[in-house]
């Protein structure tokens, strides 16, 4: 059974039997519609007693979940139906259409239409998305973001529904309401909108030991995307993948970006939440309608089902990772989003995607969360897009045909023909009728598992760990990232306004993680230093690995500035060849110069010709860029302008490379930064300045400089 760090109170006999005192009785006959659920038991909606709120019902601790547990199915339905007709999770994203192709491994590991032909290119849509916020909300909070892939195979539509993080807060599908609840905005004022920094998220987590794992992700910078391009994606949960002689292997998926890992900082992402609070949408549309698609590599962990057991934790657990040091990513094909939608509500709004959705070749794990997950995505659908039919809107349609004998129902398009709507029948000769699993493209056919098991609800005592895999991803971190980390606990339980939940997370959660986190955090908001963990040894767990570097954002940079948004900023009497010398050395290395000016009207160059800039200083803001260069010839014009000045101060406070050449020296003196110093190049422009500034971009962030600037989250 899960164990918590707090204990439940025993109500009195008298409150058990009756319905309160008289006066709350009094209340209640003049307000019935009003409730208030102090010292009340936990019940269902028909008024059951709830023994077990933290199980679902399972075939024994590992095996799958139950259709027969009402408490789960009622508790889930309800929570699928609260908001009509937006989603209630990933409520706000950006898609893309584009096409998957394999890579000959793939065959090996699968039997599925997809993975069969490494010629062939399967359509796909995916849809990004942050997890807390309205539509309305910000693109650039600190969130999860989800990263959703629609196939559609010529078997039938496959859907890989996951997140840029390997892991999820809960290990089971009857505590999804329960976190989503705590982590929306509160709901006696519907605030703070996007945003995990209030009371009600943090008093869960400070309650719920298992989400210590995510929630360090949360805080990292993993949370804090520069684009949606440089996320990794991950499908959560361990799958199955079946060979064609019918061997079963269990899977983790990873989408691998191959244009690299970077992140926001955390001021530049907050300054975007004013600045373009569609950041992350328009930097997709932009880019990918200029002719740069996004593109990453679908990889997969395997594990042989004779090694189901062989790990220092329970590969069913969604709280846990599988190390790339302990599994190898094989790579087995390519994904590459290359158009926009023509209608955002047409496409984006109303795709349906399920983890239900598998093809002959896939199938699903015991994992107690991906079990919940499978029921609750179709019934969720059936109530936002109007009824059973949401699969006949065409970006939800298949692209193979599909026939079957349901009918009817809300917003039903096909006409079917014929008179028969049952199977078998002999009217209409039998047809639609079932494919054999065993031919080439037959019908699906689940996993053969024996399951041998008393009816529970519990969990496994092998996902009894909830913090040795949070203490491998703290371990693994630079410290540069570590001390974002300490920043964002600070800052986000500075927003939490009840002191003994701030005590509470200091107190008993990071000291099972690190005291050295927990150290700094309790020392920022004045609460007394943690000395040793609190939790149990079998919550503390054990890893066989003492650091990660796969778990690092850092450890790998890219190494090379495709894809980068680089700021030229030019005036009056800027020089044209120097300017014509980097925007073709940034466009050579796959990077975009975007000419800035301190208007939109015609620059005028040293040669008489003339330039029309891209946008403005105050249009296109630092917090919008990679790196600055000021053409030679500008800096004194920019220098008069606090907008100038300002470009150069907010990038160098978001640690990016500054190059200033010719006399550009004089911008970086008027406002007041260093003129020699790593990421601020003075070298001029020759072959081997152009060479150290694509060089010191291709570290993305000028870390050594993160000491040296104050932090807002600190």
């Amino acid at each position: 059974m899960t164990q918590h760090s707090y204990t439940a109170t025993n109500h009195d006999e008298a409150h058990d039997t009756q319905w309160g005192t008289d006066e709350h009785r009094k209340d209640e006959a003049l307000e019935t519609y009003r409730s208030d659920a102090k010292e009340h038991d936990l019940r269902t909606n028909q008024g059951v007693r709830i023994a077990d709120n933290e199980n679902s019902l399972k075939a024994g601790e590992r095996g799958p979940t139950l259709l027969e547990d009402f408490i789960l199915r009622e508790k889930i339905n309800h929570f699928d139906h609260e908001r009509i007709p937006e989603r209630i999770v990933h409520a706000r994203g950006a898609a893309a259409h584009g096409y998957f192709q394999p890579y000959p491994r793939a065959a090996e590991l699968s039997k599925a239409a997809v993975f069969r032909d490494p010629e062939a290119r399967t359509p796909v849509f995916t849809r990004f998305s942050t997890v807390q916020g309205a539509r309305g909300s910000n693109d650039t909070v600190r969130d999860i973001r989800g990263f959703a892939v629609k196939f559609y195979t010529e078997e039938g539509n496959w859907d890989l529904v996951g997140n840029n993080t390997p892991i999820f807060f809960i290990q089971d599908a009857i505590k999804f309401p329960d976190f989503v609840h705590a982590v929306k905005p509160e709901p006696h004022n519907d605030i703070p909108q996007g945003q995990s920094a209030h009371d009600t998220f943090w008093d869960f987590v400070s309650l719920v030991p298992e989400t210590a794992h995510n929630v360090m992700w949360a805080m990292s910078d993993r949370a804090l995307p520069r684009s949606f391009r440089s996320m990794e994606g991950f499908g959560i949960h361990t799958f199955r993948l079946i060979d064609r002689q019918g061997v079963s292997r269990f899977v983790r998926f990873h989408w691998k970006p191959l244009a690299g890992t970077w992140s926001l900082c955390w001021d530049e992402a907050q300054k975007l939440w004013a600045r373009d609070p569609d950041f992350h949408r328009r930097d997709m549309w932009q880019q990918i309608d200029s002719g740069q698609p996004f593109e990453w590599e679908l990889g997969v962990q395997v594990i042989e089902e004779k090694d189901e057991h062989a790990f220092d934790f329970d590969i069913l657990d969604p709280t846990k990772l599988i190390p790339e040091e302990c599994v190898p990513v094989t790579p087995i094909g390519k994904m590459v989003l290359n158009r926009n939608p023509d209608n955002y509500f047409a496409e984006t709004e109303q795709v349906a995607f399920n983890p239900g959705n598998i093809v002959p070749g896939i199938d699903f794990s015991n994992d107690p969360l991906l079990q919940g997950r499978v029921f609750s995505y179709l019934d969720t659908q059936m109530l936002r897009l109007g009824g059973p039919n949401f699969h006949e809107i065409p970006i939800n349609q298949p692209v193979c045909p599909f026939h079957n004998h349901q009918r009817d129902s809300f917003h039903r398009l096909t006409i079917n023909k014929g008179q028969a709507s049952y199977e078998p029948n002999s009217i209409e000769g039998g047809w639609p009728t079932t494919t054999p699993p065993q031919e080439q493209q037959g019908g699906f056919e689940s996993t053969y598992e024996r399951i041998d098991a008393h009816k529970v609800r519990a969990r496994s005592p092998s996902f009894n760990d909830h913090y040795s895999q949070a203490r491998l991803f703290w371990d693994s971190q630079t410290p540069v990232e570590q001390q974002h980390i300490i920043e964002a606990f600070t800052f986000e339980l500075s927003k939490v306004t009840r002191p003994y939940i701030r005590q509470r997370v200091i107190e008993q959660i990071l000291p099972n993680i690190s005291l050295a986190l927990a150290e700094a955090v309790a020392k920022a908001h004045g609460m007394p230093v943690p000395t040793a963990p609190t939790a149990s040894p079998d919550a503390l767990g054990q890893c066989s690995l003492a650091k990660a570097p796969s778990l690092s954002l850092m450890a790998r940079p890219p190494q090379n500035i495709r894809y980068r948004q680089v700021a030229v900023l030019v005036a009056d009497g800027a020089c044209h060849t120097q300017l014509t010398q980097v925007a073709d050395r940034l466009k050579q290395e796959g990077a975009t110069p975007v000419v800035i000016a301190p208007s939109m009207a015609p620059v005028t160059l040293d040669d008489g010709q003339q330039v029309t800039p891209a946008a403005t200083l105050d249009g296109q803001p630092s917090v919008t860029m990679d790196a600055v260069i000021v053409i030679e010839g500008s800096a004194r014009r920019l220098a008069t302008l606090g907008a100038g000045r300002y470009y150069l101060l907010e990038a160098y406070k978001h640690l990016k490379v500054i190059m200033a050449l010719g006399e550009g020296a004089t911008l970086l003196q008027a406002a007041n930064l260093p003129t020699a110093e790593d990421g601020v190049l003075t070298d001029g422009c020759t072959s081997e300045g152009l060479d150290g500034f694509v060089k010191a971009l291709s570290l993305h962030r000028v870390w050594s400089r993160d000491s040296k600037v104050a932090s807002v989250a600190a």
